[in-house]
């Protein structure tokens, strides 16, 4: 892949960027800016050499219009107070959509070393078109706006759209640090690992993991299972979970992977006690149960101190360690202290770790452990999953193709 040192001198050149801004908002409010901070080094090399910025983003998912709910307006003034200059948000009309003359003028009134938003790509439907010619107008469109492309948006890297792939059918295109830095660190711990390879994977469900685990089997040597997708895994050892989360139509696939766990020598590493709730609140009256006895009624809410103990010890045995999912709901205190042990040990361990996004990485910074104490935290939970799956990421193919 091409960097964006080889695209050259950059300086009074427009150059279209792709970041990951899918940031959390409550009331308007951004809550955790990770995903900003992430971007900063790529826009500030471009800004340095002289570059006129126009970055493309989208924030959760508006119906391929413009909403006010959506408008990138907040990433815009953060990313303005992390930068420490204006950073321009182009306008839209109902008439024009995301190019009305008023936002055509401000990209092309940039100076060099100037920054500014595009207002959210997902307001155009040709986006995330399944239609390779609609996605592919849009991409035109855009490639008028600059003169290069680069790739900075690890979080989008699996999707197969017109800010992500088309446009860089169409410009000169080169990846950004941010998505350099990601691949490097995930082949790192996928393609050829040092031993021993622990992958811890927790989350709600493990319909969201089946290509995961089916994958590791052939390359990890111990699978560490939590989360609301473990009950799964004890159902199909035959213990009952009470009304913790459970999808009982993946129990037969469950009992499968066990016993090909069994055949390639691969040991799968279920939590040996639960802490079990009445209901699904903060405030909920727990306690510890075995895994193999918990009660009817009662929930699973998070790994028990055994098994985090349990978890601890293998992952500081390993050389190499990836961590995607929560152990528990580690948003209310009562039920963190799986995930945060989870956590700990991954920045006790004198291994290679990665947390691979999503909730893992937001529970990081919510917990308060020092991010700098893991090798590589993920911007992006869906691209960094299907890179463990060994799909192919239509994001990363087109850069290297």
């Amino acid at each position: 892949m091409k960097t964006i040192a080889d695209l050259g001198d950059l300086r009074g050149k427009r150059v279209i960027v792709r970041s990951d801004l899918n940031v959390p908002l409550k009331e308007g409010a951004i809550t955790d800016d990770g995903r900003i901070v992430a971007a900063l080094p790529t826009w500030q090399q471009l800004l340095k050499a002289g570059a006129k910025v126009i970055v493309l983003a989208h924030l959760g998912r508006p119906k391929g219009a413009p909403d006010p709910a959506f408008s990138l307006a907040p990433a815009a003034a953060r990313a303005a107070e992390l930068l420490g200059q204006p950073v321009a948000l182009t306008p839209t009309t109902e008439a024009d959509g995301l190019f009305p003359p008023a936002a055509l003028s401000i990209l092309a009134g940039l100076g060099d070393g100037e920054i500014a938003f595009l207002e959210n790509i997902r307001f155009d439907p040709r986006e995330t078109s399944k239609d390779d010619a609609e996605r592919g107008a849009l991409a035109d469109k855009l490639a008028t706006l600059g003169d290069y492309y680069v790739s900075d948006g690890f979080g989008v890297v699996h999707r197969k759209q017109a800010s992500v792939y088309d446009i860089a059918l169409k410009l000169p295109a080169a990846v950004g640090g941010l998505v350099l830095k990601e691949v490097e660190a995930l082949r790192r711990a996928t393609e050829n690992p040092a031993r021993p390879y622990v992958v811890v994977l927790g989350g709600s469900k493990v319909s969201d993991k089946l290509g995961v685990i089916g994958n590791l089997l052939n390359k990890a040597d111990q699978l560490l299972i939590g989360g609301g997708m473990v009950y799964t895994f004890l159902a199909a050892k035959g213990y009952g979970v009470g009304t913790s989360l459970l999808e009982a139509d993946q129990i037969e696939t469950v009992k499968g992977y066990l016993g090909t766990a069994v055949e390639k020598g691969v040991e799968i590493v279920l939590p040996t006690d639960i802490v079990v709730a009445d209901q699904f609140a903060a405030d909920a009256a727990h306690r510890v149960v075995p895994a193999s006895a918990i009660p009817d009624g009662e929930m699973g809410l998070d790994i028990g101190p055994a098994s985090a103990e349990l978890f601890r010890s293998k992952i500081l045995a390993a050389q190499t360690i990836v961590w995607n999912g929560p152990m528990g709901v580690f948003e209310f205190a009562a039920f963190a202290a799986g995930t945060k042990a989870v956590a700990q040990a991954m920045v006790d361990s004198a291994g290679f770790s990665v947390v691979g996004g999503g909730d893992s990485a937001a529970a990081v910074r919510l917990l308060g452990l020092p991010e700098s104490g893991f090798s590589h935290i993920s911007t992006g939970g869906g691209a960094s999953l299907e890179f463990l799956e060994g799909k192919t990421l239509p994001g990363i193919a087109v850069l290297e193709g």
